[in-house]
């Protein structure tokens, strides 16, 4: 058969195009995963568990992060000297960001203007300006590994990994200085803020269990026993039970955060390395660097599913866009919480209605009303809450953490435009 000209490249521009669509039609909220040998990001509907489509990123992906809103996710290249920006809506790379030799972890601040990324090969951290997409400053670490932010956005904590002085690294969110520093006996892994913030997670080489630090004070409390290589710890808002992912046998433990105890494990793939929680609380998606897959634990005690992606993944990060912010788009019943702001700040709905809100950011916010009526005093990250307003008036609220976040609902006796 004779060859066509240019077919082969309708052929894959067909394919790309087919590949798009599907990842801006997914069903639920997308996960990312970092495929590290093949330097590439692998989309998942979390929907539908399918993946929908497969983005080349900066070489060597170690780090990654879902901006809140989770409009960009962000990729360090640990082989490279970026961070790429994937434009979520398309699932391509927007831009990648210079910011040194080796970058590995990120973290972000709850309002998403700054990304922190753990530059190891020049031994510092860099802030990274999220709308400039540059590097605004840096600061002195020696092999910094990971990063977690404090909830409330005043301290940084820095895994260094420089040989004989391995330690916690503290850095002053406003003045961009390190503060303290806090000796370790073992070279430390990942390190996670409980979403309250009263705990530190931190992980050591060959240590079988998750050490606790009292941020407050900067002294330890009872570790978390567990099997050999524990590598993420975290206790998500939502769930009663903190997670931790241990390599050795290939599992997810679930432990109590007050009295550090085992509650159950699941069994995941092999050599499980990261781990995120979906934006409706119900499940854990774990990336499994030994079998080329995600897992999908059903928190509810439903059979784990498998969802197979590129070679080698390490960090999987999930979209917190929760299904009622979904079914919401467009309504003007709607309000989201994101960026430490109201979106809209002003509605106008007809009496009788009912409007919703949705905490779509990375800190603890509340909805207060001046006038007294029902607000709820604390709405966690990805929680919602709902107002029915029966009369026609203005009813300006507040956020009762944060009262410099201030907005209005106008509630009108007929449907608007009408």
């Amino acid at each position: 058969m004779l060859a066509i000209p240019g077919f082969a490249r309708i052929l894959v521009l067909l394919s790309a195009l087919a590949a798009s669509a599907a990842s801006a039609l997914a069903a639920g909220p997308k996960a990312y995963v970092g495929n590290f040998k093949d330097s590439t990001v692998s989309v998942i509907d979390t929907g539908t568990e399918r993946v929908v489509a497969t983005v080349p990123v900066a070489a060597g992906p170690d780090g990654i992060i879902v901006a809140p809103g989770g409009r960009s996710v962000f990729v360090s290249g640990s082989s490279a000297s970026t961070v790429s920006e994937i434009d979520a809506a398309t699932d391509h790379v927007a831009r990648n960001i210079d910011v040194g030799k080796g970058p590995q972890g990120l973290a972000m601040t709850a309002d998403g203007k700054w990304l922190l990324v753990a530059v190891n090969g020049d031994d510092r951290v860099a802030f990274v300006d999220t709308t400039a997409h540059g590097v605004s400053a840096t600061v002195p670490v020696p092999k910094p590994h990971t990063i977690a932010i404090r909830p409330d956005g005043r301290q940084a904590y820095v895994a260094s990994q420089e040989p004989g002085h391995f330690a916690l690294v503290v850095i002053d969110m406003t003045t961009r200085s390190v503060v303290t520093e806090i000796p370790l006996d073992k070279p430390p892994r990942d390190l996670e803020f409980g979403h309250d913030g009263k705990a530190l997670y931190l992980t050591l080489a060959g240590v079988p269990a998750v050490q606790v630090l009292d941020p407050a004070t900067n002294q330890w409390s009872a570790p978390v026993p567990t099997g050999v290589s524990p590598h993420i710890a975290q206790h998500f808002a939502g769930m009663a039970s903190g997670v931790v992912v241990v390599q050795g046998p290939g599992e997810v433990m679930l432990f109590d955060p007050a009295t550090r105890a085992a509650v159950r494990s699941i069994g995941v793939g092999k050599q499980p390395h990261w781990l995120d929680l979906s934006a409706d609380g119900k499940k854990l998606w774990v990336s499994n660097e030994g079998s080329n897959d995600v897992s999908v634990v059903d928190l509810a005690g439903g059979p784990v599913h498998t969802v197979a992606v590129g070679n080698a993944p390490r960090k999987v990060a999930v979209q917190r866009v929760a299904a009622a912010e979904a079914a919401h788009a467009g309504s003007s019943n709607h309000v989201t919480i994101r960026n430490f702001a109201f979106e809209p700040a002003q509605i106008t709905v007809k009496a009788g209605q009912r409007v919703s809100w949705q905490n779509d950011d990375g800190a603890p916010h509340g909805v207060v009303f001046k006038d007294g009526g029902t607000g709820i005093d604390l709405l966690l990250p990805g929680k919602t809450f709902a107002r029915t307003f029966d009369k026609p008036g203005t009813y300006d609220y507040v956020c009762s953490v944060h009262p410099y976040m201030t907005a209005r609902v106008t509630v009108v006796g007929s449907q608007p435009g009408s």
